[in-house]
């Protein structure tokens, strides 16, 4: 279908009211929603109107616990950005990783044999690496590098949303 005044007039209203590209192009039918956004683009046509939900602030997905502190005082993983929580329910493993004080190694001290999984705040004087002896190929422990090294069916099913 081609772009009669009329139907541009109903582009530029139903655009300034807020809805998606999809939904003009099913209002307008005939077209596809490349077809409105190619159209808005050449009309310049700016920022829609925001919707009242997507203006809402959006509630945070919680974090996992392998990505979290460990009971009191105890770090597994990198905890730059974790908060502090107590782990109610944890798998067995991810408590019993708790990094010996002298496998513990610095920047400086890494080798091709030192598991290089950073722990901590790199600003903080007590972050470290891992330092447990890596698997053959990996830049990891076997732990790290099961933290690191997920498959894929596993990574999208954590990314669906929640309903």
């Amino acid at each position: 279908m081609s772009w009669t005044d009329e139907r541009v007039e109903l582009l530029k209203k139903l655009w300034s009211e807020g809805l998606s590209a999809s939904r003009i192009a099913a209002e307008l039918g005939g077209i596809t929603r490349n077809a409105v956004i190619g159209k808005v683009h050449r009309l310049g046509l700016s920022g829609r109107a925001k919707s009242v939900s997507a203006s809402a602030p959006r509630a945070r997905k919680a974090r996992s616990p392998a990505l979290l502190r460990i009971g009191r005082g105890a770090i597994r993983g990198n905890t730059a950005l974790a908060h502090a929580y107590e782990l109610e329910e944890a798998e067995p493993e991810l408590i019993d990783n708790i990094i010996p004080i002298g496998q513990r190694r610095t920047l400086l001290e890494l080798s091709e044999q030192t598991c290089r999984w950073p722990v901590g705040d790199p600003g903080s004087g007590d972050f470290f690496f891992c330092g447990g002896n890596t698997l053959s190929p990996l830049p990891y422990c076997a732990y790290h590098a099961r933290i690191a090294y997920q498959p894929a069916a596993d990574r999208r099913r954590d990314r669906r949303p929640a309903r």
